[in-house]
């Protein structure tokens, strides 16, 4: 896959498989791949600008769709952390190689720091290695930390009895759906419980302002890594999205210290 162009990937099992979109540009190392957001896709605003930046200096560059996001496959409603860590470990797998910047946007910074945990249980990979990770606003354990403990009885009850709820966003004139196996799965995947290992430098881009995760989570999440080299930068008035060009830049610069 060259020149950015959409292509798609068949990930999963026979009877679960979905076609995942992929857009991937070849360049020079270490290569960037980015992870999205919940609900949110590759067209982003800091998913473009990461794009258009590494084409500029001839990286190589890699972003998707989660299944029931952007131009893949699969309802949202059948989404899961498990279900989307599956889609960006094979990914990783099929377009990946040598060095590579993990940089994950809320949700995606979860689900990369899970890719990061699968990669090292899975032993050495000859294919791709990690040179560094970029965290924005990243919402690690996000199903049970900000929302489940924050959820009042009535919604707790409304997820048992119809299993899911439709959740007010901000960011878009249709309810998010949140759903009563995301939730029950994602405890599956909680990391703020024990310490994380990365293997690799870190950067944690927080917005103080975060109305979605809170600046605290970040300092929680930071407590919780192991690995020396890990640099938290608070942004004053920061939001959840990080995508005013101030902010875009203080990205890119993150990413371009690898």
């Amino acid at each position: 896959m060259t020149d950015n162009s959409l292509k798609f990937l068949q990930i999963g099992e026979e009877s679960k498989r979905r076609a995942i979109a992929v857009r991937q540009q070849e360049g020079s190392l270490p290569g960037l791949f980015f992870l999205s957001g919940y609900k949110s896709d590759m067209k982003g605003t800091k998913a473009e600008a990461l794009a258009q930046w590494a084409q500029q200096q001839g990286r190589a560059c890699v972003r998707f769709d989660y299944s029931g996001h952007g131009s893949s496959e699969g309802k949202f409603t059948d989404g899961t952390i498990g279900r989307w860590l599956a889609d960006s470990l094979g990914v990783f797998d099929a377009c990946c190689r040598g060095p590579q910047i993990l940089i994950g946007s809320s949700m995606g910074g979860w689900l990369a720091l899970l890719l990061i945990r699968a990669l090292r249980e899975r032993g050495k990979n000859e294919m791709a290695s990690l040179a560094g990770l970029v965290l924005i606003a990243p919402a690690v354990d996000f199903t049970e930390e900000l929302m489940w403990k924050r959820f009042t009885p009535a919604i707790k009850r409304e997820l048992a009895e119809k299993g899911v709820w439709e959740r007010p966003s901000a960011y878009s004139q249709e309810p998010y759906l949140v759903t009563r196996e995301l939730i029950e799965e994602g405890r599956k995947h909680l990391l703020l419980g024990s310490m994380i290992e990365t293997g690799c430098p870190v950067r944690i881009l927080q917005g103080v302002e975060d109305p979605d995760v809170p600046w605290r989570h970040a300092i929680e999440l930071t407590s919780r890594l192991a690995c020396d080299d890990v640099v938290l930068t608070l942004v004053k008035d920061g939001d959840h999205r990080l995508s005013r060009s101030e902010d875009i830049e203080r990205l890119i610069a993150a990413v371009a210290e690898f």
